[in-house]
């Protein structure tokens, strides 16, 4: 690949021409978020679109995940400092530059870690997306980049590292250790029904109570005899969960959920919120999804969960992604049911979240005739 000749011009003319460099945190609007690359300069002034600017700013935010945004803008603040840093300029797009970019990543010649394949991957995702943002194209296809990425994937991937499932028997422990403080009661809600849900973090916390509560609900629940039905905007779009009663007041999510909703007197608004200090009223705020996989940790300290492990390592093995993942090996159903009850798209993504499933169930080597 030619990329030191295209290198050299590119420090040349960064050096040689300061000006014209486009480089992050220094008034130049292509650094800020999505909102921000929205393109209506030659708009303003048009009478009633003047109007429209900011709806049309919050409809270009949401056309990813808020946790996507947030990952992508640091991607692309990455890139930038790492060009800065070396004298080249970020735009327009340079297929040699990236590919030296995710090079760089896989083996830094700073002492810094490397980064995972999947992290790489996941950059390169991210500037693609920030490039077409600014209204270029980057074509991740071009040799200098698909060679070098197949290279990283050859040398570096590794199988995928998966996160302990919190099983029956774990999440049961878990909120043991719970007492019945307004606190306790909201954090019990929360890690039963992301349990029997199924449920990720950032679609725990994105419940409101009723449908159109608040802005930036994700969703919303409607408590019936049988059980709990959650309405929500998740990844792979609009989709509908049923939790239903478990066989004791104890061990019920919809159960826990309406003693907090009770005692917590909540009728309107996102259904987890902060609560105050004293431990007696709720603060009126949305929790964040960190709030679950901390409460994650916590608990499973609490109750001694893997404790033939140092703390640190058995911690980092527990994450929100936990419950997800304790739903689908611990449910004695059909693969089918649960593949649905997660939204997955196949059949294959919903083993990989079964921790412990009868991989011999259809035994081929038989059905084969030997």
């Amino acid at each position: 690949m030619n990329i030191l000749p295209n290198m050299k011009q590119n420090h040349e003319k960064s050096t040689s021409e300061p000006e014209s460099a486009a480089l992050p945190n220094e008034g130049d609007e292509r650094s800020e978020a999505t909102s921000e690359t929205f393109e209506v300069a030659d708009l303003i002034g048009s009478g009633s679109l003047d109007r429209l600017v900011d709806t049309a700013k919050d409809y270009a935010r949401q056309a990813t995940a808020d946790n996507t945004n947030v990952a992508y803008k640091a991607d692309w603040a990455h890139f930038n400092s790492w060009c800065r840093r070396r004298g080249a300029d970020p735009l327009p797009p340079s297929p040699e530059l990236i590919g030296l970019y995710i090079a760089n990543c896989a083996s830094p010649d700073d002492g810094t870690p490397a980064l995972s394949v999947s992290t790489i991957e996941r950059r390169l995702s991210g500037l693609a997306w920030q490039y077409q943002q600014r209204g270029f194209a980057l074509d991740r296809k071009d040799r200098h980049i698909a060679t070098v990425l197949a290279g990283i994937r050859r040398k570096h991937a590794r199988p995928p590292m998966q996160k302990e499932a919190v099983l029956a028997e774990d999440i049961l422990a878990m909120i043991a250790t719970l007492s019945f403080s307004l606190r306790d009661q909201r954090d019990r809600a929360i890690l039963l029904v992301g349990y029997a849900g199924g449920l990720r973090r950032s679609e725990i916390t994105a419940l409101d109570v009723n449908r159109d509560d608040t802005v930036e609900g994700k969703g919303w629940i409607a408590i019936e005899d049988q059980g709990l039905i959650l309405t929500f905007r998740s990844k792979t779009g609009w989709r509908e969960v049923e939790i239903g009663r478990g066989s004791s007041d104890q061990t019920c999510p919809v159960h826990a959920l309406e003693q907090y909703l009770h005692y917590a007197k909540i009728a309107f608004g996102p259904i987890f919120q902060r609560v105050s200090r004293d431990d007696r009223q709720v603060a009126g705020d949305r929790l964040s999804d960190k709030h679950v996989a901390r409460l994650i940790k916590k608990t499973v300290r609490d109750a001694g969960i893997r404790s033939d492990l140092p703390e640190k390592e058995r911690l980092a093995l527990f994450s929100g992604h936990s419950l997800r993942a304790g739903l689908a090996s611990s449910a004695d159903v059909d693969e089918r049911y649960i593949q649905k009850h997660l939204g997955h798209a196949s059949a294959e993504m919903t083993r990989r979240y079964q921790r412990r499933r009868d991989r011999f169930r259809v035994n081929l080597t038989k059905a084969a005739g030997l």
